[in-house]
């Protein structure tokens, strides 16, 4: 990250499985949605530009790993895809995930700048 920013992320929630939206925001057969909702606050000196999205990732008990997934669930907003957060703001939303059916999600990680920062935030789910 570059001097002057700071990120705090925080998962305030987790749904196993998420309910699609509407019929059209549906998982793919064999499959389901999961869905963290996550709050990202800048508490640096500037603005803070990323695609959230591109920056989480699910784990399952196998060991495997899921990248974010577009869908919109019942639950509530997506967070958005194109980030632009001033210092002092804040922002909410979901990030979904599609996973096999039978994946047990174990934990969530959040890593900055699209993964390529040296932090990385790790969540215990259940």
């Amino acid at each position: 990250m570059e001097d002057g920013e700071q990120l705090d992320v925080t998962v305030t929630k987790f749904l196993d499985p998420a309910k699609g939206a509407d019929e059209f925001n549906q998982p793919q057969s064999g499959k389901k949605w999961v869905a963290a909702q996550f709050q990202l606050v800048n508490t640096g000196s500037k603005a803070y530009s990323d695609s959230p999205a591109n920056d989480a990732r699910a784990a399952d008990t196998d060991g495997q790993h899921f990248d974010a997934w577009f869908g919109e669930i019942a639950a509530g907003p997506a967070m958005t895809s194109d980030l632009n957060l001033p210092a002092g703001d804040k922002a909410l939303g979901w990030i979904v995930f599609e996973v096999p059916s039978s994946s047990k999600i174990v934990t969530v990680q959040y890593g900055l700048n699209s993964g390529f920062a040296e932090q990385t935030g790790q969540w215990k789910v259940s």
